[in-house]
């Protein structure tokens, strides 16, 4: 079974990108996802109340009290990290497993941070989902309550786009229209098969 790593920088259409590989009936982990419903319910909304208090709510974590926390912070923004990665591995492994018995021949993991969390070294192939600066800066500016501050910050916490492009087996450039990213996308997953 080949382990893709899907990733790209903020606004660079990378969740769309992994829809395109469901819709070629490619299973995707979504690191994303799992994160979101960690933060809902379960053992890591009180592991995260214990380090960031006032963040806990009967619904689960208060995302934006949390950010508070961890935003300009890199030392909290850290401590975080410490505590979700285990449990977004966990799920990660669980996908592998189910995939492997399923005999899936080609799995997605799309993983924001790839790089930064060291993800790169769980796949076997790595795909970087691309678009050209201002392309990216008006998608995301274009987002409800997104500043220029807070792109920025979020940049500021992520590998540069061109050392992500260098450490690529394949690019997916979402500037040049989502057909040609569908189009792209059926070309890596013929590959990998034929390869």
């Amino acid at each position: 079974m080949i382990i893709i790593g899907l990733t790209g920088s903020i606004g660079m259409g990378k969740s769309t990108t992994a829809a395109m590989f469901k819709e070629e009936n490619i299973a995707v982990h979504d690191a994303d996802t799992v994160v979101h419903d960690l933060y809902r319910h379960g053992a890591l909304v009180d592991e995260i109340e214990n380090h960031f208090s006032g963040t806990k709510t009967p619904s689960g974590v208060d995302r934006k009290k949390l950010g508070q926390y961890v935003l300009n912070d890199k030392a909290a923004m850290k401590k975080l990290e410490a505590l979700v990665h285990p449990h977004v591995r966990l799920a990660e492994e669980k996908f592998i497993t189910d995939n492997r018995a399923k005999n899936a021949k080609i799995v997605v993991l799309d993983i924001p941070l790839l790089f930064e969390t060291g993800g790169d070294k769980r796949v076997d192939k790595i795909i970087v989902v691309t678009a050209p600066y201002e392309v990216q800066r008006k998608r995301v500016l274009s987002r409800a309550a997104m500043t220029e501050e807070k792109f920025q910050q979020i940049l500021d916490r992520q590998i540069p786009d061109a050392e992500k492009r260098a450490r690529a087996d394949f690019l997916i450039d979402t500037s040049l229209g989502m057909d040609a990213a569908k189009t792209q996308v059926k070309n890596i997953i013929s590959q990998l098969l034929e390869g």
